[in-house]
């Protein structure tokens, strides 16, 4: 909060702040001591209208809604705001002085291109670089398969598909390597304009390593192998979960025995202002780096420190030897968290892991992969008649009516084969690791537990059974435990992540609006121990929600967006939990309770029973829609494969080429024909209200995963006006997610980095709530942002990294906003700069 500036005293605060909020509240007069959720039935939207009308008087202290839930009346709140300042920023020590980025360098900001010339040279430099890669693809897989083909026998196919599939992996392992030293060599703290001839190299490396298959080598003793290569500084001992690849690896230290776990943000990079900047991260001997966390450049967690989940470390902040932090941005822990035992680990246990991981990539999964299924399929494809016509017509029907069948099978049949396999193949693995119990890493327990994670976190079934009846039953198919189920038709979202499911419990009652993911196993650099993890009754999770299995949360619980679940104090229950670190808020307020008569009773179960047959349409148009793709995909290399004996490695470079565009120009047709008559539009509703179902259906069938392919590029915001964006000239995404298109509003030249997203609504138990957010002109929305709906963001504005800008929240033109939830920047009045 900013004393910086008040009123002549603190009767006239009081007055002034009394008056707005009655305007705000639509109320005659607002008693000094009346709780503003209690007693005038405020909510979190109302409040946030109040916040930016007291930031429109300068001669008032600004006012966050940390402040507003933290002091619930005008008196306490008055009392807070003319209160002594609270401290600024911990000093820098040495070491993250000798770690400055270069924001805080005395460098100049690099000179602007001149505009529209080198936005389309850009464009066009990426172009080639796409059709080229088109091409190398081609080649390569043209020249293995007709290697393969040639082949006698199925031993000898087998052979052969063994060779060219491990030679096919090592190229695209080493592609990215390679093109980060001819390109770049090694990267340096820098900054560098988007659209520049700097930028292209840096974006084809970068490009090259986020879509790189050493991804898939993410909790094996190989990953600190991948980040060498890169350049990075990796000690022995580390143990590196998360699946993200630090882009600009050489200015990451990682120290001897440091752990990583997924779902971290480390780029070493960021974009700001239409800028990139470069800088480094370091992480010391033995540190811990939690589950749901954005390290900024510039960031330094010392030997044996610890940052808790769903946290973040700003650009300069420094956490000492052996310190324990959280929060967004992080600050000293109460209590030091929760550690598991080491284990036995030694370099030979590594060594032998990695060299088994890779024989059994290389003998068993890439041979299915990449070899052995074409050639059986060149088989078949050089006896069938009805190829042989086709390859005289590309489009013999008959060819292609075969494909429709053949598709469909393939297809459908993959749903309930995934289901037999998730319900037998994990619990037999599960009985190799009990839980509460530590084990080592590297181990045939850890290879059980890794592979249950990778079996039964499929994101395509949950995303199909998600928003619906059917979910419940398929968490409980694959292990979870669900108590006695209170059915809503809307129990649990389509994005749901476990570490297992035999160890996750959720209370009877408690909805989970999306991307809940349950950490049920703790981690060391040498050990693993799987713990139950259990969420209480009654209670509503909002999205993007880390859940620790030491969670202090009972029954009844409001879990909001991005809160940091507790550890350690007392168990909650009948409360709500907001921010990072997180503090007590309403359970609940009058606005949500609007529908709560539509809770029970006869008309609950037939509003569920109408909402169940929606489910089931939109379901079956996902299917649809999926298939449809995968046939005309299927086709489409199919034709290429026909006319390859007199077109060559051409037509299989341009099928490849045409995969992207046409993928691109088939979900904007999905998405345009299901918005012809339902259009995304404010709304304030019950879940069993039919709009809500459209906009279920609307999350659910089109797909945007394919976007950031275009991450980076002049395109990207040409797919987004497509979609229904308002979007600005010249604007940079690097990986931003708008969940409802039609309704948001992007002005020129704005910066959207990775991970950041703008969600136009909001599910608090039965009641949703959506409207549109403007991003004003020049703004800058940091890795992992996450802006609500209802919000205005004034041109020029900049939110940190790991900001989460609250519902109705507006900021004002050139501020600087940090934190979860989001406040002006300290020392500053509303954030301005």
């Amino acid at each position: 909060m900013d004393v910086g500036r008040t009123v002549t005293g603190p009767q006239s605060t009081h007055d002034v702040l009394a008056r707005l909020l009655a305007e705000v509240a639509r109320v005659d007069n607002v008693p000094l001591d009346s709780h503003f959720f209690h007693d005038l039935g405020a909510d979190s939207l109302v409040m946030a209208h109040f916040c930016a009308r007291v930031r429109k008087r300068p001669e008032l202290p600004s006012v966050s809604m940390r402040d507003v839930y933290q002091h619930p009346t005008i008196r306490e709140l008055c009392a807070a705001l003319t209160a002594t300042a609270p401290p600024g920023p911990a000093p820098r020590t040495p070491e993250a002085s000798e770690h400055r980025t270069p924001s805080e360098a005395p460098t100049r900001t690099p000179k602007a291109p001149t505009g529209t010339p080198h936005y389309v040279l850009c464009g066009a430099l990426q172009l080639l670089s796409f059709l080229g890669y088109a091409f190398l693809l081609a080649f390569v897989i043209a020249r293995g398969y007709d290697w393969i083909s040639s082949g006698t026998g199925l031993l000898d196919a087998y052979v052969r598909s063994v060779t060219f599939g491990a030679a096919l992996l090592l190229v695209l392992c080493v592609l990215p390597v390679l093109a980060k030293w001819l390109l770049i060599g090694r990267f340096k703290p820098q900054r560098f304009r988007v659209w520049s001839l700097v930028y292209v190299r840096f974006w084809l490396v970068r490009t090259l390593i986020r879509f790189s298959p050493l991804v898939l080598f993410a909790g094996s003793p190989l990953y600190p192998l991948c980040l060498r290569a890169l350049g990075a500084r990796v000690g022995r001992g580390v143990t590196y979960l998360s699946r993200g690849l630090p882009v600009c690896a050489d200015l990451l230290t990682i120290g001897d025995g440091t752990i990583v776990r997924k779902d971290s943000l480390i780029s070493c990079y960021r974009a700001h202002d239409g800028v990139i900047e470069t800088g480094p991260v370091t992480l010391g001997r033995d540190a811990v780096v939690s589950e749901a966390t954005v390290l900024d450049i510039g960031t330094r967690l010392g030997d044996g420190a610890r940052l808790g989940h769903a946290s973040s470390l700003h650009t300069g902040q420094c956490v000492p030897d052996g310190a324990h932090w959280h929060g967004s941005p992080a600050q000293p822990a109460e209590h030091a968290m929760p550690t598991v035992e080491p284990a036995r680990c030694d370099t030979a246990r590594r060594a032998v892991a990695g060299v088994l991981l890779l024989l059994t990539v290389l003998l068993a999964y890439v041979p299915v992969a990449v070899g052995l299924v074409d050639a059986l399929l060149s088989q078949v494809l050089q006896n069938s008649a009805v190829v042989r016509e086709a390859e005289a017509d590309a489009a013999g029907w008959a060819l292609y009516g075969d494909l429709a069948a053949i598709t469909a099978v393939v297809f459908f049949g993959a749903v309930p084969v995934a289901l037999v396999v998730l319900a037998t193949v994990p619990r037999l693995l599960g009985r190799l690791v009990p839980p509460g119990l530590t084990y080592p890493l590297y181990g045939f327990r850890y290879a059980a537990h890794r592979a249950i994670v990778l079996i039964t976190n499929r994101r395509a079934l949950t995303r199909l059974f998600g928003d619906s009846t059917c979910i419940v039953h398929y968490l409980r198919w694959i292990g979870y435990d669900l108590s006695r189920v209170e059915q809503t038709g809307s129990n649990f979202g389509t994005v749901v992540k476990h570490e297992s499911p035999f160890t996750s419990k959720v209370g009877t009652g408690t909805m989970v609006a999306d991307g809940l993911s349950l950490m049920n196993a703790d981690y060391s650099s040498t050990s693993f121990r799987l713990s139950p993890t259990s969420i209480g009754a009654h209670n509503f999770l909002g999205n993007r929600i880390a859940y620790p299995s030491q969670g202090r949360t009972g029954d009844n619980c409001l879990l909001a967006t991005k809160v940091a679940v507790p550890v350690d104090g007392p168990v909650r229950h009948d409360v709500g939990l907001l921010g990072s670190p997180c503090f007590e808020i309403p359970r609940s307020v009058l606005r949500d309770s609007s529908f709560e008569d539509l809770a029970d009773g006869a008309d609950l179960r037939a509003r569920l029973a109408a909402k169940n047959r929606h489910n089931a349409a939109t379901m079956l148009c996902h299917l649809f829609t999926g298939w449809l793709y995968f046939f005309c995909v299927t086709a489409l290399f199919v034709g290429a494969a026909t006319m390859y004996t007199h077109w060559g490695t051409v037509v299989l470079a341009a099928a490849n080429a045409l995969l992207l565009p046409f993928t691109v120009l088939y979900f904007v047709l999905v998405e345009r024909l299901l918005t012809l008559r339902h259009r995304p539009g404010p709304l304030f509703c019950s879940i069993y209200d039919r709009r809500f179902w459209y906009r279920e259906r609307y999350w659910k069938v089109p797909t945007d995963l394919h976007l950031h392919v275009l991450d980076g590029t002049p395109f990207k915001g040409v797919v987004w006006r497509m979609l229904g964006v308002r979007m600005g000239r010249r604007v940079f995404d690097d990986g931003c997610a708008f969940t409802e298109r039609p309704m948001v509003t992007v002005g020129d030249a704005c910066t959207l980095n990775a991970g950041s997203a703008v969600q136009c609504h909001s599910q608090e138990d039965g009641a949703f709530k959506s409207d549109r957010s403007e991003i004003g002109a020049r703004c800058t929305l940091g890795v992992g942002t996450l802006v609500h709906y209802g919000v205005t963001v004034g041109d020029g504005a900049e939110l940190a990294a790991d900001t989460f800008l609250m519902k109705g929240e507006t900021v004002p033109e050139d501020a600087s906003w940090a934190g979860n939830p989001a406040r002006p920047a300290s020392g500053t009045h509303g954030g301005e700069r």
